[in-house]
C-alpha cells in the first residue's frame, strides 16, 4: 500500500515538473501567433481608423491598413517567405535573353519525361492554360530563343487541403533543366496557404527569382514592378471566345432597382471574418441587400452562432443573378484571402464593386487604372459605405459602368485574354519595347490589340484611335492589286486606268504571286508607274514596306470598278477607319439541322463579311494578321490556299465588336469569264465548300462567332435622284448596273 502511495507522488511530481517547463518556455518566448498585443508603451503606435480616410474618398485607390503592415513583422509570416524579396526586372531578370523577339517557352512532355517528372498531374484548368500559350505567337520551342519560361508544372492551387493540391513541388523544380533559380520564369498561382491563416506567402516551394502572377497579392508583399497581380477565377472561365458584359447598350435609369447588393458566405471565425461577420449591418431590405449564409463547408455546423438561422433564410429569399443584373453597386468583401471570385462577377455584369478588401492590389493594376471602374471601401469603416456610393454622381457611375464593361471584354473574359496580358505586362517592362499610353490600356480595344512598335516608324494612328487622339485619317490611298496570274490581262489595264483618274491615290503595288526571284521593281502599265511586288509567297496582307498611307484598297485583277465607286467608298472608310468598306458581301447562319455554321453568297437583306477582292481597311490589320494571330489560323489558310478574306473579316469584327460597310448597290464586281479568259474559282464547287469548312474551323479557334450581322448601305446623296447632273459628285455610279 505505502508502495502504491509512493508511486502515485511520484507520478503527480513528474506531471507537475512538465507544467512547470511549459509555463516557464511560455514566458521566454509569447506566442506571437495567436494575439498581437500592444504593451502600454506602444499606444501611439496603434492602429488610427481614420488615419486613411482622406485617401479612401478618391474612388479606385486602396486602403492602406496598417494592421497588415503590423502583420508583417509577425515571425511566423518571414519564416514561410521563399521569394527575392530584393527582385527587381533589373536584377533579376535577364532582359538580354529578349532582344530579338518576346518568346515564352513552355517545358515540353518530353523534358519532364527525362526528368522522372511525368507521373505529375495538372489540373484542367493549368492544362487550358499551358494549351493556350503553346498554340499562341508567344510560343517557342527553342528555349535558346525563350525571352520567359513556364513550367508545366501546376502551381495554380498551393493550398495543402485541397484535391488538386500537388507535393513535392521543390523537388521537382530543381530538376528543370533550365531553372537557374527561377530567373525569366512565371509561375502561375490562385491559391496559397491553407486554414486558419491563408498566409499568401506560403506556396510551399521556393520561387527565386520568378515572376509571381498571383491572384489575392497584398500591395505590401507584392513586388513592385516585377510580380504581377493576377485576377481570380473559377475552374469554368471560357478558355477562348468568352461571354461579353452584361450592358449591351446605353441603358436607362442609371440607378437600378437596387443601390448596393451582395449574397455570399459568412464566415463564423477565422480570417476574413470580420469582414463578412460585419456587412449585414448594411442590409435594409429595401434599396441595400446584403444576405450571407453560414452554409458552406462540411462542418458548417458545428461552427455556426445563433445568427446563421436567420441568416441562411433571409439567405435563400434573394437569386444571386437577379441582384447582380439590377444593382447599381455591388459589394465585394475580401474571402479567406483578399480576393474574391464576386470581383469578375460584378465586373461582367457592369455592377460597379465596391471592394472591401484593405491592402488588395487588384488584377493588373500595373497597367489598369481601377479609378475609373471601382470604389474602394474601407473596413475599418463600413458603416460609411452607404453615404459614400449615395454621394457619386449619375455622370460618374454612368462613367464607372462603361468602363466595367470595357475591362472585362478586354482582358478578364477569358483564359486566353488573361495569360496575354500578363505577358504584355512582363513585356512592356523590357527595354527593347515601347510601353503603351494608359489611356490605350484602358479603352476599348485595348492594348492587347494595339502593339505600338509595329506602326510606330509610320507615324500611322491605330484604326481605333482616332476619336482619342482628335485627329483624322490621312487624305490618300495605296491601292495593292493581288494578281495570280503571270501575265498583265485587258482587266486589269482598265482597272489600273480608273484607279489612276482617283485625286487621293498615292501608289499602286501589284502583289504578285508569279516567281520573280523574289525581286521587285516598277513597271509601266497603262500609263501608270507600277510597283511590281514579288516573293511573298502569295501572301495577300503581308505588311509591304512600300505601303506608306493608312488606307489600304485591297483589289483582285480581275475586279471592275469606276473611278467614283472608288472615290466614294474611300469618303466611307474616312468616317470609319477600324471597319472593313467595300463592295462585294457575303453572310454567315447557323444550320440548326447540320449544327454548324453555314457561308453564303446570296444576294440578301443582311450581310456580315465584305470581301477583300474590292474593299479598304486599314493598313495595321495586315500587322495584326500575320504578327498577332494564332498560327493555327494562319495554317488553315495556307492549307486550304483560300479563306483569307474570311479571316479578315473575322479579325476586325474580334477587334472592332463592329460590322463591315457595304457600299454602292453593285451585286458583280468581277470580270465575267470569256473570250478563253481563266474560270473564276467563285464558281466552283469545291472552293465553295472549302469555304465554309474555314468558317466553323475559324470558330473553333476563335472561341466563338465574331462575326456580325448588318443591314446598312452606303450610297451617295442624291444616288438616282432626279435633280440637275451638276449637283451630283459620283455621277457615274449611276451608270453601273447591277
Amino acid at each position: 500500500m505505502q508502495a502504491k502511495k509512493r508511486f502515485i507522488i511520484l507520478l503527480w511530481l513528474i506531471v507537475l515538473f512538465i507544467l512547470v517547463m511549459c509555463l516557464l518556455k511560455t514566458t521566454r518566448k509569447p506566442n506571437t501567433l495567436l494575439h498581437l498585443t500592444y504593451s502600454i508603451d506602444n499606444v501611439e503606435n496603434l492602429p488610427s481608423f481614420m488615419d486613411d480616410w482622406q485617401q479612401n474618398l478618391e474612388v479606385g485607390r486602396p486602403p492602406a491598413a496598417k494592421t497588415y503592415e503590423a502583420r508583417q513583422q509577425i515571425p511566423y509570416h518571414t519564416s514561410h517567405r521563399k521569394t527575392n524579396k530584393l527582385c527587381r526586372m533589373e536584377t533579376c531578370f535577364d532582359s538580354s535573353r529578349c532582344e530579338n523577339d518576346f518568346r515564352v517557352f513552355v517545358y515540353p512532355l518530353s523534358e519532364l519525361e527525362s526528368s522522372g517528372l511525368l507521373t505529375s498531374t495538372r489540373s484542367v484548368l493549368y492544362q487550358k492554360m499551358l494549351d493556350i500559350i503553346v498554340e499562341s505567337r508567344y510560343y517557342t520551342d527553342e528555349y535558346t530563343k525563350a525571352c520567359v519560361f513556364v513550367i508545366a508544372i501546376d502551381t495554380l492551387d498551393r493550398d495543402p487541403l485541397s484535391p488538386d493540391y500537388l507535393r513535392n513541388i521543390p523537388v521537382k523544380m530543381q530538376r528543370l533543366r533550365h531553372w537557374n533559380g527561377g530567373r525569366n520564369h512565371v509561375i502561375f498561382n490562385l491559391y496559397s496557404g491553407s486554414w486558419p491563416d491563408y498566409n499568401e506567402d506560403d506556396l510551399g516551394f521556393h520561387t527565386g527569382d520568378a515572376i509571381l502572377a498571383k491572384a489575392s497579392m497584398s500591395v505590401t508583399n507584392m513586388r513592385p514592378g516585377f510580380d504581377i497581380s493576377f485576377p481570380l477565377f473559377h475552374k469554368k472561365h471560357p478558355e477562348r471566345g468568352g461571354e461579353p458584359g452584361f450592358v449591351r447598350s446605353n441603358t436607362y435609369p442609371i440607378t437600378k432597382n437596387y443601390k448596393l447588393a451582395f449574397k455570399g458566405k459568412r464566415y463564423v471565425l477565422g480570417i476574413g471574418s470580420e469582414t463578412r461577420n460585419s456587412i449585414f449591418h448594411l442590409h435594409n431590405g429595401k434599396d441595400i441587400i446584403v444576405v450571407t449564409t453560414c452554409k458552406h463547408g462540411k462542418n458548417w455546423k458545428d461552427a455556426q452562432d445563433e445568427r446563421c438561422d436567420v441568416d441562411n433564410t433571409l439567405y435563400e429569399k434573394y437569386d444571386y443573378g437577379s441582384l447582380l443584373k439590377n444593382s447599381t453597386f455591388c459589394l465585394v468583401p475580401r474571402g479567406r484571402r483578399l480576393g474574391s471570385y464576386r470581383f469578375l462577377e460584378a465586373l461582367q455584369a457592369g455592377c460597379i464593386p465596391v471592394l472591401l478588401s484593405n491592402n488588395w492590389a487588384l488584377p493588373f493594376d500595373e497597367v489598369i487604372d481601377w479609378n475609373k471602374a471601382v470604389i474602394w471601401a474601407d473596413e475599418r469603416l463600413l458603416f460609411q459605405v452607404p453615404e459614400v456610393i449615395h454621394s457619386i454622381s449619375e455622370t460618374k457611375l454612368f462613367a464607372l459602368r462603361q468602363q466595367t464593361q470595357i475591362l472585362w471584354e478586354q482582358y478578364f473574359n477569358t483564359i486566353e485574354k488573361i495569360v496575354f496580358t500578363t505577358f504584355e505586362i512582363i513585356k512592356e517592362r523590357l527595354p527593347k519595347f515601347q510601353s503603351r499610353d494608359g489611356i490605350i490600356w484602358n479603352t476599348s480595344p485595348g492594348a492587347l490589340v494595339s502593339q505600338n512598335s509595329h506602326t510606330e516608324y509610320l507615324n500611322f494612328n491605330l484604326p481605333f484611335n482616332y476619336h482619342l487622339l482628335g485627329k483624322q485619317p490621312s487624305p490618300n490611298f495605296t491601292v495593292v492589286i493581288f494578281s495570280q496570274h503571270n501575265s498583265l490581262n485587258s482587266p486589269l489595264y482598265r482597272l489600273v486606268r480608273n484607279i489612276a483618274a482617283s485625286k487621293y491615290l498615292t501608289q499602286i503595288i501589284i502583289n504578285s504571286c508569279a516567281e520573280n526571284n523574289g525581286k521587285s521593281g516598277y513597271q509601266n502599265i497603262a500609263g501608270v508607274q507600277i510597283l511590281i511586288s514579288s516573293g511573298n509567297g502569295c501572301r495577300r496582307f503581308e505588311p509591304l514596306p512600300f505601303i506608306k498611307t493608312e488606307a489600304v484598297l485591297s483589289l483582285d485583277d480581275d475586279v471592275v470598278l469606276t473611278t467614283d465607286e472608288i472615290d466614294f467608298a474611300f469618303h466611307v472608310w474616312q468616317s470609319f477607319p477600324d471597319r472593313i468598306v467595300g463592295f462585294p458581301a457575303r453572310s454567315h447562319y447557323w444550320d440548326n439541322s447540320k449544327d454548324s455554321w453555314l457561308y453564303t453568297s446570296k444576294w440578301t437583306n443582311e450581310y456580315s463579311i465584305i470581301l477583300t477582292g474590292a474593299a479598304f481597311y486599314h493598313q495595321y490589320y495586315n500587322t495584326l494578321y500575320t504578327k498577332w494571330l494564332s498560327p493555327l489560323l494562319i495554317k488553315t489558310v495556307e492549307q486550304s490556299h483560300n479563306c483569307e478574306d474570311i479571316l479578315m473579316n473575322f479579325l476586325v469584327s474580334h477587334v472592332t465588336r463592329r460590322p463591315p460597310i457595304k457600299v454602292s448597290q453593285r451585286k458583280h464586281y468581277k470580270e465575267q469569264a470569256n473570250n478563253g479568259m481563266p474560270k473564276s474559282p467563285w464558281n466552283d464547287p469545291d472552293h465553295f465548300m472549302q469555304r465554309q469548312t474555314c468558317l466553323n474551323t475559324f470558330v473553333m479557334l476563335f472561341g466563338y462567332m465574331p462575326l456580325l450581322q448588318s443591314s446598312v448601305r452606303f450610297d451617295p446623296i442624291l444616288f438616282k435622284d432626279p435633280v440637275s447632273n451638276f449637283r451630283k459628285k459620283y455621277k457615274q455610279i449611276e451608270l453601273v448596273s447591277n
